[in-house]
């Protein structure tokens, strides 16, 4: 079943995502606005694993259409990650050519205090190759290689720390995007760059591939895809402020570039777990916060906000708030999936909601689906039921995206429920 889903998706790339060398053109020339969205064939391959019911032979007299179209409920999380790169180039065009509506840049900064599109600032290590390059004696934390046993039994883990701070923009553009993921038994650099999941792949990683950009190319690039923005101001990893650098300077120059580049406020979400980020924008850029979105970071549901912590988000200027997907469902008596709590406390409120992240977990049929399923894992029994859960989310909970780390599912369901 492992072998089967995984051919499946990788067909599903080949049929409808595959990219040019980077190499061969000049960073964008190939990056247009999709004539047609290509979906390939996971989201049919997810209607057919579906049980037989209503929702079922609703999705497959859709997927009969033929023709969809992009759509604003399916967001690009970080591109489309489950198969290429995270953050780069072709992780992002993948995802507009899948239908993603709204393509996700999360930013940090360089040395030099130039924003980059990266997850974390300290994530170079297990994003890019920079371990097998010059600029490894740059890290923070050079690579240490694991200790073994005589029977290669793993006794410590190999560890490393690249920040995008150790180095210039100039240097940071050297580097070539890789799937995120690491060997914790490496004894090299090399052995290092593995670990790829076995449901993701790393065939779109390659040195032709994985093409870094700056904040300011990838608001440039969204504009040709003709896709909206939705920036993640990241925390910084090292000791604000940074060389004079404050952390409203930071919150302020991520604004700045799409201003200057002339997007307009409505075609951008900027986020931000930091609430302190969301209100300086609600405070200092009014067009900007009026869709700024705090990200919730909750890791269990007792850690979500109360009713009363939600009102006073929307009291303070807050307008979206966007917590994992466990936040906002449960299952009732029967196993049925229904929202959650902290849905119906965010709707009462007032408050829009994005959720994330789908298509982040590997195989769902496995069971023990971790941190995203945590709340309702019990009614999950095959990837078909993604779609179930896609559709209490829009139906029920009535959220306004969904982050994905393959957007083509998002894209269909959004088509053939008459979204946005």
């Amino acid at each position: 079943m492992r072998h089967l889903i995984l051919c499946l998706a990788l067909l599903s790339v080949a049929a409808g995502t595959a990219l040019a060398s980077p190499r061969d053109t000049k960073l964008g020339q190939r990056a247009e606005r999709p004539a047609h969205v290509q979906l390939g064939v996971r989201p049919f391959f997810l209607v057919d694993d579906m049980s037989e019911g209503p929702l079922k032979q609703r999705l497959q007299q859709c997927g009969q259409r033929g023709q969809f179209s992009p759509r604003e409920f399916s967001i690009g999380h970080r591109g489309a990650p489950m198969q290429f790169p995270e953050h780069t180039l072709e992780s992002y065009t993948a995802a507009a050519r899948m239908g993603a509506g709204i393509v996700e840049c999360d930013v940090t900064f360089t040395k030099d205090k130039e924003l980059v599109c990266r997850h974390a600032q300290n994530d170079l290590h297990t994003t890019t190759n920079i371990l097998v390059t010059p600029l490894a004696t740059k890290c923070i934390q050079p690579f240490v290689p694991a200790t073994l046993d005589a029977h290669g039994k793993l006794i410590t883990p190999a560890t490393a720390e690249c920040r995008a701070s150790d180095i210039t923009l100039a240097e940071f553009k050297t580097l070539r995007g890789k799937m995120d993921a690491f060997n914790a038994a490496a004894r090299t650099p090399q052995e290092y760059l593995g670990g790829t999941a076995s449901w993701r792949t790393d065939l779109y990683a390659g040195p032709s591939s994985g093409t870094l950009l700056t904040h300011a190319e990838s608001i440039e690039l969204f504009k040709r895809l003709g896709v909206k923005m939705t920036p993640e101001l990241k925390s910084a990893s090292v000791t604000m402020p940074f060389d004079g650098f404050t952390q409203e300077a930071y919150a302020q120059k991520m604004i700045d570039e799409y201003k200057r580049a002339g997007v307009p406020a409505r075609n951008v979400w900027a986020q931000s777990f930091n609430i302190d980020d969301v209100l300086y924008w609600v405070r200092n850029e009014a067009a900007f916060g009026q869709q700024a979105v705090f990200l919730d970071d909750a890791n269990t549901v007792a850690d979500l906000p109360s009713y009363n912590d939600l009102v006073a988000y929307k009291s303070a200027g807050i307008q979206i708030v966007a917590p994992p997907i466990f936040a906002l469902l449960n299952t009732d008596t029967a196993g049925k999936l229904v929202p959650s709590t902290y849905a119906r406390d965010a709707r009462n409120a007032g408050l829009g909601i994005i959720t994330w992240t789908l298509e982040r977990s590997g195989i769902l049929a496995d069971g023990n689906n971790g941190f995203y399923y945590q709340s309702f894992d019990s009614a999950i029994k095959s990837e078909g039921d993604m779609l179930r859960v896609l559709d209490v989310l829009a139906r029920e909970v009535g959220v306004m995206g969904v982050f994905s780390d393959w957007p083509a599912t998002t894209t269909f369901y959004a088509n053939c429920a008459g979204l946005r």
